[in-house]
């Protein structure tokens, strides 16, 4: 009876674990999968010919110009010059909400210059000039789409090529004013010049985006917790995951048994997202 039970209760945490962290083996499987077709860290995968069902992702759709990246703020922010006409959204790898931009954002629609902090951040902000945000990740996922007026999609992709910018931060350059660092607590630095945005093309491409739906999720999400700080998700889902054996800062090693037990709730919950 002790073994049913401590079986039952394994089962039930690996469930609430699968149920509860998907949002961020989703977002880190997307990364994954935009890694799979050469789109390393700030370049931009953009459908310019739009999507078809080769590239497997849960929520796409086939009539919208997508442009899409991981941004990785581990070496310290980032300046996303968005362009015009784009709606879209900055979220971190758990999937939680950073800032919207585009027509929702508070660029609205005109285009702007955005700034993301990773976590910890405390170097110097300027005055103005930018929408400024804080990851709680030190990747973020940039979602952006462009619509298809007249079914002709070439302006939007020209747009996007030509205004979408993805550069490091440089303290005291742009945004800073002079009179700010005349008080002395900052210097003045030029503003840098803004490399060339990568773009890989990915119509007609054939990648997954998906996160796992067997015991391999577990791998995937004990990936993610690896990478990201342990204040990155809340302290519930931390407790979950540590009951199965999934901790930051220590190897994720189940025996056979448990491996039993995490590859039937996943998919038990496989069937609950699907049902």
């Amino acid at each position: 009876t002790a073994a049913k039970v401590r079986d039952t209760l394994d089962f039930t945490r690996a469930l609430e674990v699968f149920n509860n962290s998907y949002r961020g083996a989703s977002a880190f499987a997307i990364a994954k999968g935009f890694a799979s077709i050469g789109a390393e860290d700030n370049s931009v995968v953009i459908f310019a010919e739009l999507m078809d069902a080769k590239s497997l992702f849960l929520t796409a759709n086939a009539d919208t110009i997508y442009f899409l990246s991981v941004l990785n703020l581990t070496k310290g922010p980032l300046v996303v010059e968005q362009p015009p006409g784009s709606l879209g959204t900055f979220n971190d790898l758990w999937f939680s909400f950073v800032i919207d931009g585009g027509f929702p954002g508070p660029d609205r629609g005109a285009g702007g210059k955005y700034l993301l902090l990773p976590p910890g951040y405390d170097g110097p902000l300027p005055d103005g000039g930018y929408f400024v945000a804080r990851s709680k990740t030190t990747r973020v996922l940039y979602a952006f789409r462009a619509f298809v007026p007249n079914n002709d999609p070439r302006p939007a992709v020209e747009n996007i090529r030509k205004n979408l910018k993805i550069y490091p931060y440089v303290p005291c350059s742009f945004g800073t004013s002079i009179g700010t660092a005349l008080e002395g607590k900052v210097p003045l630095r030029p503003n840098p010049p803004v490399p060339e945005t990568k773009f890989i093309d990915a119509s007609g491409k054939a990648f997954n985006t998906i996160a796992p739906n067997d015991y391999s999720f577990y791998e995937l999400l004990n990936e993610l917790v690896q990478q990201e700080p342990a204040t990155s998700y809340d302290i519930e889902l931390s407790g979950q995951m540590a009951a199965i054996g999934i901790v930051k800062g220590k190897p994720f090693n189940p025996d056979a048994r448990m491996k039993k037990i995490l590859s039937d709730a996943a998919a038990v919950g496989n069937a609950a997202g699907r049902m």
